[in-house]
């Protein structure tokens, strides 16, 4: 029109306009991300796309910009901070604090010096997040200090009662400040032990002192390479040993003055003792074990087929109290007092109740977190949600990706080391999963046209469309919430629950609408003793749910998923941070990032072979998908973790070298010497000799060697053949690997390395890590002959 050239038809082939970024100023209105070139096809010039790099690229600087200008830069400061908590967890030896401290100040700087400079400012600013979390976790470790104990032994104990926990077995499990230790008594002794006893003194409440004779054994390490720490969560739990009491404790008849501190704890754990017994007296069976766990957090009661059930089909966050719990007892008394203040219109209308009904609530759940425990998955529920409550108070929005952040800020600077655990990286990843998918769903409404007024419904069809309403808001949750933390639970777990949807759908409604109501309006009219209706409701609830998670449990195809490769998690977890704290261009980062770890979870190794820390057990992947062990009794919990880590569900026991033909053909076969063999389907053979005489027979045969002695070297002068003693075991823990297909020796993947962390630093002491023998009592007859 008027003067401007009219555009050929091949032009308009290569200058293809895309709507999505011609009105953007600052890309070309005439290009795409893909360029068309033009080539010979069946003789004619037909269009091959290529991409456009250069247009890309501008598209995600542009989105950057704009991500920077709305302020959402704040959102990755608790990432870099928990990237350098992980870093400093997993390094392999302790980093001087100067070169922390250092390294900070430069990072400082350089942020300060380059105001000019936008993109280094903020990768120093990048990297001062990182040292702050690395300093925050060093800090928290200078701080815990804990003492561990190096290596089994028998004492008495004179310790101050911290918990008591009455569990299922009908044992009890007591945690005790240790005040004296006798015969012997111990130079190095721990601050805090955890011990199970069959039965505890009639009356014994927390801030009593007890004593006992006892079994102290320290704390253990992951019972396979990349797998749960024992060692680290004790350390950072405060406790340096665990064990058992070989005779019923009895109350000490020494005096102490605790401090004030402890005299408050101790109240507070009585108090929840109290409560607790209440709570399953009235209600009865594994519901009022379940229903004493939501309010008081004591979970030891609960049977463990119940445990197994609700593990199974995704329903197990109902017992651990989290964000759920908070966000249902703030709620449940925000709604009630709304609903009071309602009844009350010339108050209301004057005065900011629903600021009122927030700081009640908040009110509320700091009783709860103190009430149930607090421990940290609590204390991590309650800062968030206090944050938010915080937000409505001074006239803020309450549900934001930047209160989130505030809250990861917080807990990454008291308990940096959670962030290794399942509980924060589920907690965070389903939270910022759902606040993201709630926000943009919000934008895709308020972008849609107004429909006018709605129509008139009957009161049946208003009900109907309220419940398929929450039925579709609490389908969507689960499934938003089960994507975001799959890879996750299958990380730390090797579990996943194909049924988790139908089970929260099916059994949510009665945990939101009677079990955590009742439990809030039970703990008001507990004081007065009137507790027992709401109790017996609550028990309703919980048994409805119970029953939902056996039925779909005893359905449920597979639930094991196989040991997950850490590079996949970390991948994924980044993907999901595109996706979560970004918007835009800029998610599409995470569709590479999912391909990558799709890729790497296909291509991922299951060991062949898995031992035990202590030398005493040994695993094989067969062929045929079933794992043989060398003991005719393994040790339940950890073959548990194991064959979840290899998915299978069936088990091997050894057969003898006088067993059938069918018996030597695969699993292990062991002889009266205790020596066993068995063959992998690559052609490895694996060796398990209790003494390193009974080893050096087979050095000509197997692959690999364990032997079952401290003391023991290397039989066998081929380099070909692995040999791992006790010794080694003691030291590095846990082993696995797999046989390589040319037939070379395999590489073992030992859990701990040296130098050794705080948490791993009393491995050395024990007499198996120094190459001695277990210790024997000595005989009194050869001891009077040798002073003599």
């Amino acid at each position: 029109m008027g003067g401007e050239r009219p555009i050929a038809t091949d032009e308009r082939r290569q200058y293809s306009v895309s709507p999505d970024f011609a009105s953007d100023a600052s890309l070309p209105a005439t290009r795409s991300f893909t360029d068309v070139t033009v080539g010979p096809v069946a003789g004619r010039n037909l269009p091959r796309p290529r991409l456009n790099l250069e247009a890309l690229q501008e598209a995600g600087r542009s989105g950057f910009e704009q991500y920077l200008e709305r302020g959402n830069a704040f959102l990755l400061v608790p990432a870099f901070m928990a990237i350098g908590a992980l870093v400093y967890f997993t390094m392999p030896s302790e980093p001087p604090a100067i070169l922390l401290v250092v390294a900070a100040v430069f990072a400082a700087g350089c942020a300060v010096m380059a105001v000019a400079r936008p993109v280094m400012r903020l990768t120093a600013l990048a990297a001062l997040m990182t040292l702050i979390g690395m300093g925050a976790a060093k800090v928290e470790t200078w701080r815990a200090l804990t003492p561990m104990m190096g290596a089994e032994i028998t004492t008495r104990i004179t310790g101050r009662v911290a918990r008591i926990e009455h569990q299922s077995s009908g044992r009890f499990r007591l945690t005790l400040d240790v005040v004296s230790t006798a015969r012997p008594e111990l130079r190095y002794a721990p601050d805090r032990i955890r011990a199970t006893a069959r039965a505890i003194p009639e009356g014994l409440k927390p801030g009593d002192t007890m004593t006992g004779l006892v079994r102290l054994i320290p704390p253990s390490g992951p019972v396979r390479p990349q797998s749960y720490d024992f060692s680290f969560k004790s350390y950072f739990d405060g406790i340096g040993a665990i064990g058992f009491f070989l005779n019923n404790p009895e109350l000490a008849d020494i005096v102490t003055t605790p401090r004030f501190g402890d005299r408050v704890r101790a109240w507070i754990e009585e108090q929840r003792g109290i409560m607790a017994g209440r709570i399953a007296l009235q209600i009865g069976g594994p519901e009022g074990e379940i229903a004493a766990a939501l309010i008081t957090g004591v979970r030891a009661g609960i049977p463990e087929d119940i445990n197994e059930a609700l593990r199974v089909v995704g329903l197990y966050h109902v017992i651990s109290i989290s964000g759920l719990h908070m966000a249902l007892v703030a709620g449940t008394l925000m709604v009630g007092m709304r609903c009071c203040f309602a009844l009350v219109p010339a108050f209301s209308s004057r005065h900011p109740v629903k600021k009122y009904a927030a700081f009640v609530a908040l009110s509320a759940t700091a009783f709860y977190l103190v009430m149930s425990g607090a421990d940290v998955a609590a204390q991590r529920s309650f800062i968030m949600l206090a944050v938010m409550l915080l937000a409505v108070m001074v006239d803020r929005a309450a549900l934001t990706m930047r209160n989130l952040a505030i809250s990861a800020i917080i807990i990454l600077l008291i308990a940096p080391h959670e962030v290794v655990g399942p509980s924060f990286q589920m907690s965070f990843a389903a939270t910022a999963a759902l606040v993201a998918s709630y926000a943009a769903w919000t934008e895709y409404r308020q972008g849609k046209p107004a429909s006018g007024p709605p129509p008139r419904r009957s009161p049946v069809a208003s009900v109907l469309r309220a419940s398929g309403i929450y039925a579709a808001g609490l389908s969507m949750t689960s499934v938003v919430a089960g994507l975001a933390t799959a890879l996750f639970t299958a990380w730390h777990f090797q579990q996943v629950a194909p049924l988790g949807l139908v089970a929260n759908l099916a059994a949510m409604p009665f945990v939101s609408v009677i079990v955590m109501p009742m439990a809030v309006i039970a703990s008001i009219l507990m004081p007065f003793g009137l507790e027992g209706p709401a109790l017996q409701l609550m028990g309703l609830g919980i048994a409805a749910m119970n029953a939902v998670a056996i039925w779909l449990a005893e359905r449920s195809v597979f639930d094991m998923t196989g040991a997950i490769p850490l590079g996949a998690v970390l991948i994924t977890t980044l993907a999901l941070a595109f996706l979560t704290m970004t918007d835009g261009v800029m998610r599409w980062a995470a569709a590479p990032l999912l391909a990558i770890a799709a890729f790497m979870l296909f291509m991922r190794d299951v060991p062949d072979v898995i031992i035990s820390e202590d030398g005493s057990l040994v695993a094989m992947r067969l062929e045929d998908g079933r794992v043989a062990v060398n003991r005719p009794r393994p040790r339940a919990f950890t073959m548990d973790n194991w064959m979840r880590a290899f998915a299978a569900t069936e088990i091997v026991r050894p057969g003898t070298a006088a067993g059938s033909q069918a018996e030597h053909a695969s699993g292990f076969i062991c002889n009266d010497e205790g020596l066993c063999i068995a063959r992998h389907g690559s052609g490895g053979v694996v060796a398990y000799a209790a003494t390193e005489n009974d080893a050096a027979g087979v050095c000509g045969e197997a692959t690999v060697i364990i032997i079952d002695d401290a003391t023991a070297g290397d039989p066998c002068e081929n380099a070909a053949v692995l040999v791992i003693t006790k010794r080694d075991l003691a030291r590095h823990g846990s082993v696995e690997f797999s046989f390589p297909a040319n037939g070379l020796r395999p590489t073992p993947r030992y859990a701990i390395r040296e130098p050794y962390r705080a948490w791993h630093h009393h491995r050395q002491f024990s007499r198996a890590a120094r190459g001695m023998p277990p210790y024997q009592r000595e005989n009194p007859a050869e001891a009077n002959d040798r002073r003599d």
